[in-house]
C-alpha cells in the first residue's frame, strides 16, 4: 500500500495524482490493495456481473489473465458467452448512442431486425447467438453420445481452441478475455448458467431431444463442490482474493464457499478471503445484498475484521479497466 506516484505508465500516474478523494479516492486504494495482495503472493478472483463483455472489458481483462493478474473468475453465463459473441461478430454490433430516447415501437423495430439491445449495444442475433448455438451444440451432442460431462466454460473452450472459428474473429483476439482464458486454462466458475441465451438454448435442444442427457452440461452444485475443494488447496498457500464487479450471483456464489467450508464442512483451519473490493452503481439500502456495505459480510463468516475491504460506488466500465491498468503498471 506504500506505492508512490510515480508508479507505473502514465494511466497509472495520473490517478495516483488526480484521484485523491471520495469515489475516486477508493478506487485508488482499491487498485494498491489488489497490487499489495499480488506482491504478497496472493491469489486473485475476478467476479464479472452486468455486460462486462458486452461492455469489452476484454481490451484490459485479457492482459491481467495473460500476465497471471487474475487465477479464477466467477461470471454469469452472460458474460461467458458475451465476449465470445463480440469476437465472432463484432462488426456486425450496433451502437444506439440515444438508448434514453427509444421509444416501445423503436425498440420493437429493432427485436424485428433480431438485434437485442444491451444499454446503448445491440448485439445480432444472427451472426452471433446462432452462429454460436451452431457450434456449441456440435460440441454438446457430441459430449453427450459419448456420455462425456463437462463444465458450461470447458464447452467454450472446445471450441475456442478447435480453432475452427477463427475464420470468423471480427476483433483482434487479444483483446478477448475468454480467449486468453482459454488458452491458459483458467479455471472459471458460472453460477445460474442456464439462463443466459446458451443456456436456454441447451435446454432448447434437450426439449427437442438433440441431447439425451440433461447432465451432459454440469451444474452449478458441482461448480460448487469444485470451488470448494480449490478454495481449501489453494488458501492452504495462497491468500485469495476476490475483486468483485457489479453484483448478483456471480459475486454471491463464490463468496459462499468459505462459511460453507467453516460452518457445513468444520474446516475452521480454512483462511477467509483476503481481499475484498466491489464496483457497484447500488446505493446502499434495507436489504439490498449487492448494496451492502463490505463490513456486513463479516456477520457471514465470509470477510474477517482485518480484510482489506474496499467498495467504489461507480460505474464499472470506468472504473475496472482503471484499477486494471494500474494493476498492470500502464
Amino acid at each position: 500500500m506504500s506505492q508512490t506516484p510515480e508508479y507505473g505508465g502514465p494511466i497509472s500516474r495520473f490517478i495516483t495524482h488526480h484521484y485523491r478523494h471520495f469515489n475516486a479516492a477508493a478506487l485508488v486504494d482499491a487498485a494498491k490493495g489488489y497490487k499489495a495482495h499480488l506482491d504478497a503472493n496472493g491469489k486473485m478472483m475476478v467476479c464479472l456481473a452486468g455486460a462486462m463483455s458486452t461492455a469489452e472489458l476484454g481490451l484490459s481483462l485479457a492482459e491481467m489473465i495473460r500476465q497471471d493478474k487474475v487465477h479464477l473468475i466467477s461470471c454469469t453465463g452472460a458474460n461467458l458467452e458475451e465476449d465470445v459473441f463480440n469476437l465472432v461478430a463484432h462488426d456486425y454490433y450496433e451502437r444506439v448512442p440515444h438508448y434514453r430516447q427509444l421509444s416501445a415501437q423503436d425498440e420493437q423495430s429493432l427485436l424485428e431486425r433480431h438485434m437485442n439491445r444491451v444499454t446503448d449495444t445491440c448485439i445480432p442475433e444472427g451472426e452471433a447467438m446462432r452462429r454460436m448455438e451452431s457450434a456449441m451444440l456440435e460440441v454438446w451432442t457430441k459430449a453427450d453420445q459419448a456420455g462425456q460431462r463437462f463444465f458450461p466454460h470447458e464447452f467454450f473452450y472446445q471450441v475456442l481452441l478447435s480453432g475452427k472459428y477463427r475464420e470468423f474473429y471480427q476483433i483482434d483476439p487479444k483483446n478477448s478475455w475468454m480467449l486468453a482464458a482459454a488458452e491458459k486454462n483458467l479455471p472459471i466458475i458460472v453460477p445460474g448458467w442456464e439462463d443466459a441465451t446458451l443456456g436456454n438454448m441447451y435446454a432448447a435442444a434437450v426439449i427437442r431431444g438433440d441431447i439425451k442427457n440433461v447432465h451432459t452440461v454440469r451444474t452449478g452444485i458441482e461448480y460448487m463442490t469444485w470451488l470448494a475443494d480449490f478454495y481449501t488447496r489453494t488458501s492452504a498457500q495462497n491468500s485469495i482474493g476476490m475483486f468483485q464487479i457489479g453484483g448478483g450471483i456471480a459475486g454471491d456464489f463464490p463468496i459462499c464457499v468459505v462459511p460453507m467450508l467453516h460452518q457445513d464442512l468444520q474446516r475452521e483451519h480454512v483462511p477467509l478471503w483476503g481481499y475484498f473490493a466491489q464496483i457497484s452503481d447500488s446505493t446502499t439500502s434495507y436489504g439490498s445484498y449487492s448494496g451492502a456495505v463490505p463490513n456486513e459480510k463479516i456477520t457471514w463468516g465470509k470477510l474477517g475484521v482485518e480484510t482489506p475491504k474496499f467498495i467504489v460506488e461507480s460505474d464499472a466500465t470506468i472504473v475496472a479497466p482503471l484499477i486494471f491498468a494500474y494493476v498492470l503498471g500502464w
